[in-house]
């Protein structure tokens, strides 16, 4: 479906086709592998000299509806899918850089990200440098003969920090670097880097795609050259594969993608507003605040300020654990990106993991709480925290 079509229309009609039953809800095609017509069939596809399903590892109808789908609303050429937001970062990798290459990552990114740049990758002759805070000129000086990649998250997690698509891409391209951003706080119901001139986009699909909590996936966008020639041969060898019923859902969780995104924002600001006038709080991360440093920055990539923000706490670890588990409608974990309201404490959670030095670098302090904010009443919200905070 072409973009002659609005945002709304091709998350519920992008990508839908029908098998010979002509059913109106999209099949679930639940099957390791396909029939061919006769050996030569089966010869030209395993050449791609004809399109069509081989084998659910890396063509699955299911699987391809879902793609071209989030393909059409990110406004890439083309996008296959992974099991988990991680494998979709490392397929990314593995399939543009080679041993010797350097990475340049901002160091407010998820701790998993952390560890497979900082740690795993290292191990294979990658070299990464993590690059603090949003200024575009911390990440030129960064800049090597060797760089071929810059990553970032925008907004990141947990701090919120905006990132200047348009300025690092000029940086990327001054490197011979490719820039890889991203994009699953804000999805493309709120933004869409490839328009700002990011190369490959990346998601978390278990987040806000998916939008309820109950499947993994991920996702890489961008143009048929990159996404289809060099990434998606290493999906089809390495097999970071999602499955067909993780990616019908993900796939129904599209249609009502815009809705969600523009409510969670909406709670999402009226918490951060209430949060930053409470006298028990130090400071509140969102970008939907005009106090927030690239408040204007976020307004002009973004259509809100997302659903995710982070707060601090006066009184430390301490004080941020007696906020948590004084909750009692709020969900007490580390995932994101559900209808259900969600709180971790960052430094012990999903940063846990990484060391105190990189903690103190990226920003993320003992009295940070990260809140995901729901579809619930706010109301319901507010007076949830406010029993901690008392």
């Amino acid at each position: 479906m072409t973009d002659e079509y609005d945002f709304d229309t091709r998350a519920i009609r992008a990508g839908s086709v029908q098998s010979q039953f002509n059913e109106h809800s999209e099949a679930l095609f639940l099957t390791s592998s396909f029939k061919f017509k006769n050996a030569a069939q089966a010869a030209a596809r395993f050449a791609n000299e004809e399109p069509g399903p081989v084998y659910s590892r890396f063509s699955n109808p299911t699987v391809g509806i879902f793609t071209d789908r989030l393909a059409s609303l990110e406004g890439g050429e083309a996008c296959v899918a992974t099991a988990s937001g991680m494998s979709a970062i490392l397929t990314t990798v593995m399939g543009l850089l080679k041993a010797g290459d350097h990475i340049l990552c901002s160091a407010g990114v998820f701790g998993a990200t952390v560890q497979l740049f900082g740690g795993i990758l290292s191990r294979f002759g990658l070299e990464t440098t993590f690059v603090e805070g949003t200024s575009v000129e911390a990440w030129q000086a960064a800049v090597k003969p060797n760089t071929r990649m810059l990553f970032l998250e925008t907004p990141s997690n947990p701090l919120m920090e905006v990132f200047d698509i348009a300025a690092l891409k000029a940086v990327a391209q001054r490197a011979g670097a490719y820039l890889v951003v991203d994009n699953a706080l804000c999805t493309p119901a709120l933004q869409r880097p490839l328009e700002f001139g990011a190369d490959l986009v990346v998601h978390s699909a278990t987040k806000y795609i998916e939008g309820q909590g109950r499947v993994l996936g991920g996702t890489i966008v961008g143009s048929k050259a990159l996404v289809m020639d060099q990434i998606a041969p290493v999906l089809r060898t390495a097999g970071p594969s999602l499955s067909p019923f993780n990616a019908w859902v993900l796939f129904k969780g599209l249609e009502t993608l815009r809705l969600r995104m523009d409510a969670h924002s909406r709670n999402a600001l009226e918490l951060a507003q209430w949060l930053e006038k409470h006298p028990r709080v130090e400071r509140v991360y969102y970008p939907g605040l005009p106090s927030h440093p690239q408040h204007a920055l976020a307004m002009k990539q973004q259509r809100a300020g997302g659903a995710v923000l982070s707060f601090d706490v006066k009184g430390g670890r301490e004080a941020a654990w007696r906020v948590i588990d004084n909750t009692r409608l709020i969900s007490i974990t580390a995932n994101l990106g559900d209808t259900r309201t969600t709180i971790t404490h960052p430094a012990t959670t999903t940063h846990g993991r990484i060391s105190p030095e990189a903690r103190a670098a990226a920003g993320i302090g003992e009295g940070l709480i990260r809140v995901a904010v729901g579809l619930e009443s706010v109301e319901d919200i507010k007076r949830d925290l406010q029993r901690g905070l008392d």
